[in-house]
């Protein structure tokens, strides 16, 4: 049965994330027409107020349509899907990402990062350098066992860069990618030449975000990017290789 009472402190974040995932999985169909709230409320033992707000915000994130008079319509999230949906993508299926929504994600970050330690090197302030020579350093005094430290002070550099582009919504990007950047970094980072291929690009890169040198802070960035998708490539292949046995 797809719909059985909810059960939760949040019954609103509970009834968002079942239709999340009967949208997403394909189990309720573009185009399809969902019960009424009173039939909804009745199935899934909540109240009609929890079951208006939760459609409300499953159509600001542009899955379904509101319609006086003629329902709740589920839409195509790919043409009609807003920026609120895409924490929703990376979060369902339990962090393991569709191959196509990896592999958007990836190119996504990599034009967003080229395009932002480009800006950090000509527009950086003499706060950034410091800030940036703080993290290097303390790269260097991190134990290679702590993953969750180094996965955090990882995501800070990257963030760093961005902030200090002096776009404003540069680092609000980033941030939104946080929870899936960090889930995968960790699995790469228990390889320990990966840790030190990293932490040494990111003491060439403050190098050349001191000096204002963006054609080399770009081509650094660049290696870092293809370096990282490399491991991480191979990372869900020996995955997906252990889940087929």
């Amino acid at each position: 049965m797809l719909l059985e009472p909810l059960k939760t402190d949040s019954l609103v974040e509970a009834f968002v994330k079942r239709f999340e995932e009967l949208i997403l999985s394909g189990k309720i169909t573009i185009g399809q027409q969902l019960p009424s709230e009173r039939e909804l409320a009745k199935t899934l033992g909540v109240s009609r107020p929890v079951v208006h707000d939760g459609l409300i915000v499953l159509q600001q994130k542009g899955l379904v349509s509101i319609k006086p008079r003629h329902g709740v319509v589920v839409n195509d999230y790919r043409n009609q899907g807003s920026l609120a949906l895409l924490q929703s993508l990376i979060d369902y299926n339990k962090g393991q990402l569709e191959p196509h929504i990896l592999e958007s994600l990836l190119a996504t970050r990599k034009l967003i990062e080229l395009e932002t330690v480009q800006l950090a090197a000509a527009k950086r302030t003499m706060r950034h350098v410091k800030e940036f020579k703080a993290i290097v350093e303390e790269e260097k005094t991190l134990d290679t066992g702590d993953i969750a430290t180094i996965v955090e002070v990882d995501f800070k550099f990257h963030h760093l860069i961005a902030l200090a582009s002096n776009n404003f919504v540069y680092p609000l990007l980033l941030n939104s990618f946080k929870k899936v950047y960090t889930n995968l970094t960790y699995q790469f980072f228990l390889d320990k030449k990966v840790i030190y291929f990293v932490f040494s690009a990111h003491e060439q890169l403050t190098n050349a975000i001191i000096q204002k040198d963006s054609t080399h802070a770009l081509h650094i960035m660049t290696l870092l990017l293809e370096h990282g998708q490399l491991h991480l490539r191979r990372y869900i292949k020996k995955q997906q290789q252990k889940e087929a046995l």
